[in-house]
C-alpha cells in the first residue's frame, strides 16, 4: 500500500536523483507550479541531481525553452530527456521508413531537425500517407477533436501494413483548466484497430535508458535503488517506474485529482479505491509537489 506523504523533504534523503514528470507535476501546461519548484531547488541544494523526464514529442532544448517561459527556474532542474529524443533517434535509424506521414501540428516540426547522435542517419522525407511507408505521430492536430476522426486514415494506414511512431504515450494532459488529447490516444486507437504502433516515452524502457543517459552524463553513477521517479499518471509515471523497479511518488492531485478527492491531499479511500482499479502501487503519494 502506498504511503502517503506530507512534502518531498519527508523521504528525498532516501534518493540521489529524481526523475521528474512535468505537466501536471512542476508546471500545469501554462505557468509553473511554485512550490513544485522551490521542492526540486532546495533538493538540489542538497546535492541530489533532477532529470526532467517528459513525454513531450519535442527535443529536450526547445522543452527547456518552454519551461523558461513558464517560469519554471533553471536551478530546478540538471537535465531533461524527451519522449521526443527517444522517438526521433528510433526515426532517424529508419524504424518507420524514410518517407513518413506526419500528424501533429506544425508547432512539432522541429521533430525532424537534425539529431546529430551518431553516423549516417536515415534521410527522413515527409510525404502524403498514400505514399508513406511509416507514420510520424507527435499529437493530434487538433487536441480537443475526438481522436476516433482518424479512423478512416488509420484503416487505410493498417491495410498498407504501416507502423506508427508514436512520440508522446500520454493518453491526455490539462493545459489550464482545458483537458487535451495527445498522441498515446491515437496510437492506442490504431493499435486497436489492428495497427502497430511503437513508443518510446513514459511507460516504456527507452526513455528511461535515455534518463540514465542524461544522469550518467553529469558525471555521476546512481544505482535504480537512489533513483525516485516522480509524476501524475499512473499509466504512464508510475507504470513506468514499477516496470524499471525503481520508488515511486504519486502526484494525485495531476489528471486523478477528481478521482482521488485531492484539495491540498489526497483522500485515503478514494486513493486506495482509485489505486486498486488501476492495479497501480506507487511507493508514495502526495496531492501536489511541495
Amino acid at each position: 500500500m502506498t504511503r502517503i506523504v506530507e512534502t518531498l523533504a519527508e523521504i528525498s534523503a532516501q534518493y540521489d536523483a529524481l526523475f521528474v514528470d512535468l505537466w501536471g507535476c512542476v508546471h500545469n501546461g501554462v505557468a509553473a507550479l511554485p512550490e513544485a519548484v522551490a521542492a526540486l531547488q532546495t533538493y538540489r541544494k542538497s546535492g541530489g541531481k533532477v532529470i526532467l523526464v517528459t513525454n513531450a514529442p519535442r527535443p529536450f532544448d526547445s522543452v527547456a525553452r518552454q519551461l523558461d517561459r513558464f517560469g519554471v527556474a533553471t536551478d530546478s532542474w540538471d537535465a531533461i530527456a524527451t519522449s521526443g529524443d527517444s522517438a526521433r533517434s528510433a526515426m532517424f535509424r529508419g524504424i518507420a521508413g524514410n518517407k513518413v506521414w506526419f500528424v501533429g501540428q506544425p508547432h512539432d516540426q522541429n521533430f525532424f531537425e537534425p539529431l546529430e547522435l551518431f553516423d549516417d542517419p536515415v534521410e527522413i522525407i515527409q510525404v502524403p500517407l498514400e505514399e508513406a511507408e511509416g507514420i510520424i505521430c507527435t499529437g493530434p492536430a487538433d487536441p480537443l477533436a475526438d481522436p476516433n476522426v482518424m479512423r478512416p486514415q488509420f484503416l487505410f494506414a493498417k491495410q498498407k501494413g504501416l507502423k506508427l511512431l508514436c512520440a508522446n504515450p500520454d493518453i491526455v494532459v490539462d493545459r489550464g483548466e482545458t483537458r487535451e488529447w495527445c498522441a498515446g490516444a491515437l496510437a492506442a486507437l490504431y493499435t486497436e484497430m489492428g495497427g502497430e504502433s511503437l513508443y518510446f516515452g513514459k511507460p516504456h524502457p527507452p526513455i528511461y535508458d535515455l534518463a540514465r543517459r542524461r544522469l550518467a552524463a553529469l558525471g555521476t553513477s546512481i544505482s535504480d535503488d537512489r533513483i525516485l521517479c516522480i509524476g501524475d499518471g499512473v499509466l504512464t509515471d508510475i507504470k513506468g517506474a514499477m516496470g524499471e523497479d525503481i520508488d515511486s511518488l504519486f502526484i494525485s492531485g495531476g489528471l486523478a485529482a477528481a478521482e482521488t478527492e485531492t484539495d491540498v491531499q489526497p483522500d485515503p479511500s478514494a486513493l486506495s479505491t482509485y489505486l486498486e482499479k488501476e492495479m497501480s502501487n506507487p511507493t508514495y503519494t502526495i496531492g501536489f509537489l511541495r
